[in-house]
């Protein structure tokens, strides 16, 4: 049987206590760095919506982050640059490329697990 050396450790973060924070308006974005990997969870309020909160702060067009979320709670509408719209709802699991819009709908906050493009996000220049 071949002995096998893993150069990695075991590790447990929480979002209770995060690595970062980015607050910006009507959002917050907690990040942990865990595993190697950056993992942020954004909390979005009702009347949030990326073109208004986020694109003061990154500077593009549209959310040029690509994405891979699970949704805990609220819904989050996604209009894609190409004029796709889309909802994603609690236990969703998404995947968005560069190229989009995003906005709250509903009067409950959205709640998102972001294992991919939160590295950046929302970050001053």
């Amino acid at each position: 049987m071949e002995k096998r050396t893993l150069n990695e450790k075991a590790e447990v973060k929480n979002f209770g206590s995060p690595d970062e924070v980015r607050n910006f308006p009507k959002g917050k974005l907690e990040l942990i760095k865990v595993g190697g990997a950056i993992v942020g969870k954004a909390t979005l309020e009702p009347g949030w919506r990326w073109a208004e909160s986020v694109k003061p702060i990154a500077k593009t067009d549209s959310c040029e982050a690509a994405h891979f979320q699970y949704h805990i709670a609220g819904v989050l509408r996604v209009r894609m640059d190409d004029g796709t719209e889309f909802d994603c709802k609690p236990g969703d699991v998404s995947t968005l490329p560069p190229g989009h819009d995003a906005w709250v709908v509903g009067d409950e906050p959205a709640i998102i697990v972001d294992f991919q493009g939160m590295a950046d996000y929302a970050r001053s220049h």
